[in-house]
């Protein structure tokens, strides 16, 4: 999280009171200050955080909490309305355990250097856990190659079916290097054992434009800005989070 590039006079206000040991801190009205009484509280503001720095940081935290609950309350409230296209949108990769009782889904760009390196350790969580049921969402953002990426392995499988998915998606993170064009993306589903050209061939499909452009709609809706996204149960977890924070994250949600 963003650490707050200033803290407002009130909040310094308050915490100055409570240091002070003000027993009707609520009444503290910093606006009904004449000029001279500002400037002499702002003096003693400063003297105070001088010699009490460890105050500032407390007050920092606090604000930091309460940003932090807001958003989790905000982002649970956006999973919840829209729950059916976020866990059974009916056209998504499903791996792991069909029947697990949680469902991790995953926001994710190939050229996501992020991603990629979330990628094995996901995969852990899911072999080693065996009751995940884990749903791949294709949100390329970052330029035309991912464009491309992501529209060859929808396609892969549309044409192809959910083994060849997850043969293309496991080998453009561990394997593929260089260029993402329909051609190279081609010669390595060939090369994996697969049907390369007729996967290519299916990548200009309405389908494929459905599933990308339906996954866009629903990432902006959840406030999705970056890869990997993780959703959980009613959580939202924005960006790369090593394997133990992961499975922290579960246990909290299966509660």
């Amino acid at each position: 999280m963003t650490r707050p590039a200033f803290v407002t006079r009130g909040a310094f206000a308050l915490a100055l009171a409570l240091s002070l040991g003000a027993t009707a801190a609520p009444a503290f009205d910093i606006t009904s200050m004449t000029q001279p009484e500002s400037e002499a509280f702002g003096e003693a503001v400063r003297g105070y955080l001088m010699e009490n720095p460890e105050v500032l940081m407390e007050v920092i935290a606090e604000l930091e909490a309460q940003q932090a609950a807001a958003q989790a309350s905000g982002d649970s409230a956006l999973v919840l309305s829209n729950a059916a296209d976020i866990y059974e949108d009916g056209f998504s990769w499903v791996g792991g355990n069909p029947e697990g009782s949680l469902t991790v889904v995953e926001f994710i760009d190939y050229r996501c250097g992020y991603c990629r390196k979330a990628h094995s350790e996901v995969l852990e969580l899911v072999e080693s856990d065996g009751d995940i049921r884990y749903i791949v969402k294709e949100f390329p953002i970052l330029g035309e190659e991912s464009v491309i990426a992501s529209q060859f392995a929808v396609a892969a499988l549309q044409v192809a079916g959910p083994e060849a998915y997850e043969k293309i998606n496991h080998g453009l993170y561990t394997e593929f290097r260089g260029a993402m064009t329909a051609e190279r993306l081609a010669t390595f589903a060939t090369d994996l054992g697969l049907d390369g050209k007729a996967i290519a061939a299916g990548m200009d499909s309405p389908d494929v434009a459905k599933v990308l452009n339906e996954n866009q709609a629903l990432a902006q809706r959840l406030q999705i800005q970056g890869t990997p996204t993780f959703v959980m149960g009613d959580q939202l977890l924005r960006g790369y989070v090593p394997l133990e924070g992961m499975r922290a994250m579960v246990e909290e949600v299966r509660g």
